[in-house]
């Protein structure tokens, strides 16, 4: 249309027109005169409307939904990061703490005694060089280390070097069938050999028949020629069985070790013996026993009966 004086007062018209309807619909209220021309329009406009918003309204969703997706998404990435990052580093945690208590005991084992000491890592456990009880740690000639020393961990005797490579070397564990050692009874000073036994006890051979040994004595090294293979005093374990004696010349005991075979970690090789024999002094503090409760039962008379305790015959 071509904007001239005509077509500016019909739009002009048109819209005090538009106003005088919107006041008299105001004004109407619920009987506004206008009131079924807007049904009309909202029956002939209403289906376009819901099918418009029908077409409309999933694609709004689906921006929304991919949005909020993605957000969501890089909100679990980075709790996922942060809770493996949290996992590792409790992990990590519990290990350190771990190595930190062995190491603490092996030291404190080790000034007990005082042995010069070497710290290992074992780095392998299984079959080496034939043995089926050995584990391989984390020094070598390089750090001083040599064939027939004693290995030691926190808890007590571990093995003795057999073979050592420059940087590693193989210890061969108390518990094989080819380990022997001679071992001390505490306080009575038997003397024995004890032999290993694979996953039971170790068996040891005290060279006295008669000698008095119960349940719960406990041993520790002899010590060897020149403290090789076998320093003096590192505790060796428990008995947990003693064989009836039957007059023979040795007597058959059974003991519980100390070191946990399958759970070494930290571990350390002595390259330096006592100037003297340490005795017992390594041996930790033994178990105080545990009280056994008693129970003491006071009667207290009835308040019916006689004070002299005696009972009247009925009559």
């Amino acid at each position: 249309m071509r904007d001239t004086r005509e077509s500016r007062l019909l739009l002009v018209l048109l819209i005090a027109i538009a106003f005088a309807l919107i006041t008299v619909d105001i004004r109407g209220g619920e009987d506004s005169p206008v009131d079924g021309a807007r049904q009309a329009a909202a029956a002939v406009f209403g289906p376009i409307e819901n099918g418009v918003s029908s077409a409309v309204d999933p694609v709004g969703n689906a921006v929304s939904a991919v949005r909020d997706s993605g957000e969501r998404h890089d909100r679990l990435a980075v709790l996922e990061k942060e809770n493996a990052a949290l996992k590792a580093r409790l992990g990590s945690d519990d290990r350190n703490r771990s190595r930190l208590t062995q190491l603490d005991k092996l030291l404190k084992t080790a000034g007990a005694g005082q042995y010069g000491i070497k710290g290992a890592e074992v780095i392998a456990i299984g079959a080496a060089q034939g043995f089926s009880w050995t584990i391989t740690i984390d020094v070598g000639a390089n750090d001083g280390i040599k064939r027939d020393m004693t290995v030691l961990n926190g808890d007590g005797l571990v093995g003795r070097v057999t073979t050592v490579g420059p940087n590693t070397a193989t210890v061969l564990l108390a518990s094989d069938p080819d380990f022997t050692v001679g071992t001390r009874m505490e306080s009575t000073d038997e003397l024995g050999f004890a032999s290993g036994q694979g996953d039971q006890p170790l068996r040891v051979e005290l060279l006295n028949g008669k000698a008095d040994v119960k349940k719960g004595d406990r041993l520790v090294t002899f010590g060897s020629q020149a403290d090789k293979p076998f320093v003096p005093g590192v505790p060796v374990g428990v008995v947990s069985r003693v064989d009836p004696s039957g007059g023979g010349l040795t007597r058959t005991l059974y003991v519980t070790p100390y070191a946990a075979f399958t759970k070494l970690d930290i571990v350390g090789v002595v390259v330096q013996a006592p100037k003297k024999d340490p005795r017992d002094t390594v041996l930790p503090a033994k178990p105080k026993p545990t009280p056994t409760p008693t129970v003491t039962v006071t009667v207290t008379p009835s308040a019916s009966a006689p004070a002299d305790g005696q009972f009247e015959q009925e009559q």
